[in-house]
């Protein structure tokens, strides 16, 4: 009986120990870090095939620039598909691409590039 008595001031501490809230506790602050966005990047780009001719234009909105290079899949298998020279996009500027087909156009499509310093 004697031993039970000199435990109890221990397993009193010990429950009120346990009972303090987590948030009560004390704790390093540390400024929470946000998240990196990406900077916006890519020029808009519109296509037009009119018979064998493909028109491409692509405005950029953003401050990097973009680089953009006009792609033409031919229908014909001996016709000779293209891949356009590079145009860069300033920011605000909007560039024209071209090329085209013999006979009929497949597809089209618009590649981007970032341009490295």
């Amino acid at each position: 009986m004697r031993l039970s008595r000199s435990f109890a001031p221990l397993l009193t501490a010990a429950a009120l120990i346990t009972a303090v809230p987590y948030e009560a506790a004390p704790h390093a602050r540390v400024a929470a870090r946000q998240p990196e966005r990406p900077e916006p990047f890519g020029a808009t780009c519109y296509t037009r095939v009119t018979g064998s001719e493909v028109t491409a234009y692509c405005h950029n909105p953003y401050v990097p620039a973009d680089r953009v290079r006009l792609h033409i899949e031919c229908a014909r298998w001996w016709d000779l598909d293209s891949d356009g020279a590079l145009v860069e996009a300033g920011p605000a500027q909007t560039v024209r691409l071209t090329g085209r087909c013999w006979k009929e156009v497949r597809s089209v499509w618009v590649s981007h590039q970032r341009r490295t310093p």
